[in-house]
């Protein structure tokens, strides 16, 4: 089983891990509270999907 001989340089590594790099998620604003959320799925703060009440979600005391 054939090993490397040399190590790779700095820039031959970073070429390699160019397309690496994390992409911010999408977020969309709810609709019915304004807050930021996931898209295509219930909003965590008000529990509304698409104009319904879909969770009940607890108010904060």
């Amino acid at each position: 089983m054939p090993n490397p001989k040399r190590r790779h340089s700095k820039a031959r590594t970073s070429k390699r891990r160019a397309h690496d790099a994390l992409t911010a998620t999408g977020v969309s604003e709810c609709p019915n509270c304004h807050e930021r959320k996931l898209p295509h799925r219930a909003c965590p703060k008000c529990g509304t999907y698409k104009g319904r009440e879909v969770l009940d979600v607890k108010e904060a005391s």
